[in-house]
């Protein structure tokens, strides 16, 4: 594992700046925690009895990125998910070795579009989330995602030394 592509946030910056640099920071961590493993390291469920894998956490926050700035910023109609009534939490449970670069370099286009997507609006900018009641702003998203990779990065953390040994940050 390297962390080349790992930029650190700004330490001292705008209110945007700063919550979207601590963003990438953990966006390129996950991506750090993936790196040089095989499409069978990736699918492993090193942590039984969880079904938890590297790539499952990569599938899930794809789902995470186009569910908040797709569906809910953009309000745009998404049909491909890996979440479906019959497996809720298909992007944990179908995932496949010979699938895994595939799964990474979609997760990397959503990244791409979510944040072209952000771009578009101000922090204060308000929206709705489908079934939900009242508005989340853009700043609420930022934080919440920054939020949901930190949990996640330190799932990807013990997955990773449990298929070979290394740790990190």
């Amino acid at each position: 594992m390297t962390t080349e592509s790992r930029v650190d946030p700004p330490t001292a910056a705008g209110e945007r700046e700063l919550l979207q640099g601590f963003l990438d920071f953990h966006r390129e961590t996950l991506l750090w925690k993936i790196s040089g493993l095989t499409g069978e390291q990736l699918v492993r469920r090193s942590v039984e009895p969880s079904s938890m894998s590297l790539i499952g956490l990569v599938r899930h926050l794809t789902e995470v990125e186009r569910y908040w700035y797709q569906i809910c910023l953009a309000q745009l109609p998404v049909t491909a998910t890996f979440w479906t009534d019959e497996h809720p939490d298909g992007d944990f449970d179908l995932v496949d070795a010979a699938g895994a670069e595939q799964d990474v370099r979609d997760y990397r286009a959503i990244v791409k579009t979510s944040d072209e997507l952000i771009a578009r609006y101000d922090l204060d900018h308000t929206f709705r989330r489908p079934r939900r009641e009242g508005d989340y702003s853009v700043r609420y998203l930022l934080v919440h995602m920054i939020e949901e990779y930190a949990r996640h990065n330190g799932h990807a953390d013990f997955l990773r030394e449990r298929i070979d040994g290394l740790t990190g940050e």
